[in-house]
C-alpha cells in the first residue's frame, strides 16, 4: 500500500510540475521571452531578486526553480495520495483532501503576494496562479482516474455535475455583472467596473479589450467554480460533511477575488470601493447556492432538520 501510494503521489506531482512548466513556457513563448518565468522565480529563490530589470534567464536559475518546483509538486502530490487511499476506505474524510487543495492554492497565493511588486509585474500573478489551478486539475483527473470507486461513490454522474456547475457558473457570473452595471449606470459611468478591473488583472490599456477580456475570464472562472461548487454539493449529497468543504470553498472564493485585486493593482479598490465588489461576489455566492438548494431540495431538507435537531 506504501509503495503504490508513494507512486502514485510521485506520478501525480510530476504531471502537476509538467503542466504548470508547460503553460509558463507557452505563456513566455507567447509574450516573446521564453523561460523568463522560472528565470525570474529562480532568481528570486536563490538569489533574492525583487527587481526584475535588466535581468536576463539563466540556465542555472531556470534549472535550479525547475528542480525545486517538481520537488515541491511531488511532496504535494504524496500527501494527497495519502489521503485520497484513505479516503477510499472512510469518504468522509476526502474533505481533507479538498481542504488540501484549497490550502495548496492559497499557499501559492501568499507566494505571488510576497515576491513584491516590481516581481510581479514582469511575472504576470494571475499568469502563475492559472498554471497552479491547471495544475491542480491534471492531479485531480489523475487521482478520479485511479479511484473511479470513490469518484463514483462521492460525486456520481460527472456529465450531470458538469453542467450543474456550469449553469451555476453563469448564474454568478451574471448577477456580478448585472450588479456591477447597476453600480456603474448609477454613477453615471456604465461599464466603468469591468474597465477598470480588466486594466489592472488582464493589463489591458485599450478600454474596449479590457471590457471584453474581463468580462470572458470572468464568465470562465465562475463556471469553473460552479463545477467545483457542483461537485462538492453532490459529495454532500452523499457525505453531508462535504457542506462544510463547501463553506470552505466558497469563502476562499470571497478572499481570492479581493485579494487578487490587491495584488494587481490596489488602486481599483480606491477607484471602484472595496465594498461593490464584495457585495458583488457575495451576490453571485448567493445566486449560485439558491441554484443548488433548488436541485438538491432533499440535502437541503436533511440539513435543515439536523440543524433543527441541534437546536
Amino acid at each position: 500500500m506504501q509503495r503504490s501510494i508513494l507512486k502514485e503521489g510521485v506520478v501525480a506531482g510530476l504531471i502537476g510540475a509538467a503542466v504548470v512548466a508547460v503553460w509558463f513556457l507557452l505563456f513566455d513563448i507567447w509574450r516573446g521571452q521564453p523561460f523568463l518565468t522560472p528565470g525570474l522565480l529562480g532568481a528570486a529563490v536563490f538569489q533574492g531578486v525583487t527587481n526584475p530589470i535588466g535581468l536576463r534567464p539563466t540556465v542555472g536559475n531556470v534549472l535550479g526553480y525547475t528542480i525545486i518546483h517538481g520537488l515541491a509538486f511531488i511532496a504535494f502530490g504524496v500527501v494527497a495520495a495519502s489521503l485520497m487511499a484513505v479516503s477510499e476506505r472512510e469518504p468522509t474524510l476526502f474533505v481533507a483532501f479538498v481542504i488540501l487543495f484549497a490550502s495548496f492554492e492559497v499557499f501559492v497565493f501568499g507566494i505571488v503576494g510576497a515576491l513584491g511588486k516590481s516581481m510581479l509585474g514582469a511575472l504576470v500573478w494571475w499568469a502563475i496562479l492559472g498554471g497552479n489551478l491547471l495544475a491542480s486539475l491534471a492531479m485531480l483527473w489523475y487521482f478520479f482516474r485511479a479511484h473511479r470507486v470513490l469518484s463514483r461513490t462521492l460525486i456520481g454522474s460527472w456529465g450531470s455535475v458538469f453542467r450543474e456547475g456550469v449553469v451555476a457558473g453563469l448564474l454568478g457570473a451574471a448577477a456580478v455583472a448585472l450588479w456591477f452595471l447597476a453600480i456603474d449606470w448609477i454613477q453615471g459611468e456604465p461599464l466603468r467596473t469591468p474597465r477598470l478591473l480588466g486594466a489592472a488583472i488582464l493589463r489591458q490599456p485599450d478600454p474596449g479589450a479590457a471590457i471584453i477580456s474581463y468580462t470572458v475570464v470572468h464568465g470562465i472562472a465562475f463556471a469553473l467554480f460552479g463545477i467545483v461548487g457542483a461537485a462538492l454539493i453532490a459529495g454532500a449529497e452523499r457525505q453531508p460533511l462535504f457542506v462544510f468543504a463547501l463553506v470552505i470553498f466558497f469563502t476562499a472564493f470571497e478572499v481570492f477575488f479581493v485579494g487578487g485585486v490587491l495584488i494587481a493593482a490596489k488602486w481599483v479598490l480606491d477607484e471602484l470601493a472595496g465594498w461593490t465588489i464584495f457585495v458583488g461576489n457575495l451576490l453571485a455566492t448567493g445566486a449560485m447556492l439558491a441554484y443548488f438548494i433548488r436541485g438538491h431540495r432533499a440535502l437541503a431538507r436533511r440539513l435543515t432538520t439536523a440543524w433543527a435537531e441541534d437546536d
